[in-house]
Formats: structure tokens, sequence, C-alpha cells
């Protein structure tokens, strides 16, 4: 009895170990230089329908908002704050409080100056919350690195 016991446990375990790792958001990335000496950087999110993730600009006491840390460079550097669209805003009831997010796609933007003309890739890291009307999920820390034409 035991051993079948043991049996049922171990192919109980073995296929949550099998289970997929819920990912409603994908991200892609992109350069354009705009001048000889600027660039602009695209971090762009494409959301799973029925999911969102939150703006930039959410108040303490919230969700996780999104946010993008740039590796410092001797090559560039960054011009003002990482810039988004207007989200959407609403009262959520799980954070009692207005929150602002982006459901479907968001791009974000970076503007760089270009100390060197052999500037080849943008690294940082970028960390997001992801919700639905049921669930958030943890948030998650992606790191990036956009390659930038020359």
């Amino acid at each position: 009895m035991k051993r079948i016991l043991l049996a049922a446990a171990l192919l109980l375990m073995s296929a949550g170990a099998f289970a997929q790792i819920e990912a409603p958001v994908t991200w892609s990335y992109g350069a354009k230089k705009i001048s000889s000496t600027e660039a602009v950087v695209f971090l762009r999110a494409t959301i799973k329908d029925g999911w969102h993730i939150y703006s930039q600009t959410v108040k303490d006491g919230g969700p996780i908002k999104t946010s993008f840390t740039f590796l410092p460079s001797k090559e560039y550097s960054l011009i003002g704050q990482t810039t988004e669209p207007t989200p959407e805003t609403k009262y959520e009831t799980s954070f009692s409080m207005n929150v602002s997010y982006f459901e479907k796609s968001v791009t974000f933007q970076q503007k760089i100056k270009l100390k060197s003309t052999n500037v080849s890739v943008v690294k940082g890291k970028l960390e997001y919350m992801t919700c639905n009307d049921k669930k958030c999920l943890p948030p998650d820390d992606i790191d990036f690195s956009i390659p930038l034409a020359k």
C-alpha cells in the first residue's frame, strides 16, 4: 500500500513540474538613431487579452509599477525619463485606489545621447507586474540588451 501511495505522489509531483508557467506578457525591443548624437530605444510589451501591466506612475501602496533601469555607459547617457503613452485609469478594489495601466500593448521610449559613434547596444533591466480581473502574478524582472544600428 505504501508503494502505491508513493508512486501516486511521485506521479502528481512530476505532472506539476510540467505545468506551464503563465506568461501573459512578451517584450520586444528596438532602437532608432534620430541624429548623429541621439537615438531612441523602444521597449514594447504585448499583453494577452484580459491582462494588463501598470504605468510607471502608479502611486505607492498600489501594484508594482513598470520601471526601467539602464546600465551606466561611457558611450551614452539618458535624456530625460522613459516615456509612455497615456494609460487607462480606474479604481481597483484589490488595491483600494485608482491605478493606471495598459492592455493589449504598450511601447515605452527612452531617448539617449550618444557620446561615441561606437555605441552598439543599450543594456538594462525592467520590472513589471501583470494582473487580470481575478489575480496578479508576482512581479517579473527582465534583463534587456537592445542593439543600436550603426
